[in-house]
């Protein structure tokens, strides 16, 4: 098993935690005063959801889960299920919504897909890093109105909404970052 110090624990990575699989949610770094420093770990389980937090002294190990990664290709929704195509063996397979969570509203058909599994069980999901998106609505154009000033809500076409330049209009196309949702450039 891959044991990793505290301190190269990230959001997201999946844990061997007291023999549960958990997917890790934050990770916070405390440097309390004269004590030692300390790594805080909120992670949810994996079996059943339940949310566990813990402290890690700075030195301490996590056991990292090894997970097979795969890139596949999003091809449709099924119900609670999105099936995904290996394009090097064309084999099709189910994955449950869940695994990509907030991500879903991304999810566009041909989209590569990095899934990671455990034993053969899907675990994650990982998008591309950024997507292109077209503005729906968004307040207009402001006279004057320049890329330093503060941004406006822009509602894009997959139903979220991102802050974007004073001189962005509907039915422009820009590129969203997919992992803090901020808005990157504008796409010609």
């Amino acid at each position: 098993m891959p044991f990793i110090n505290a301190t190269q624990v990230r959001a997201g990575m999946i844990v061997n935690f007291e023999n549960e699989l958990c997917r890790v949610i934050s990770v916070e770094h405390q440097t309390p005063g004269n004590l030692p420093a300390r790594v805080v770990v909120k992670m949810k389980r994996l079996k059943d959801g339940i949310n566990r937090e813990n402290r890690f002294g700075s030195a301490d190990k996590v056991d990292k889960a090894s997970l097979e990664q795969h890139m596949l290709e999003y091809l449709y929704e099924d119900g609670d299920h999105l099936v995904f195509m290996n394009n090097e063996t064309y084999e099709q397979l189910e994955v449950s919504k869940e695994i990509l969570g907030d991500d879903l509203v991304f999810l566009e058909p041909n989209m590569q897909v990095e899934i990671e599994f455990y034993e053969g069980q899907p675990m994650s999901a990982t998008l591309p890093p950024s997507v292109v998106l077209e503005i729906v609505e968004t307040d207009p154009v402001m006279k004057n109105a320049n890329a330093t000033g503060s941004y406006k809500p822009a509602k894009l076409d997959n139903g979220i909404t991102v802050g974007v330049p004073p001189y962005m209009e509907a039915g422009q196309k820009i590129r969203v970052n997919t992992v803090d949702r901020t808005f990157m450039e504008r796409v010609k």
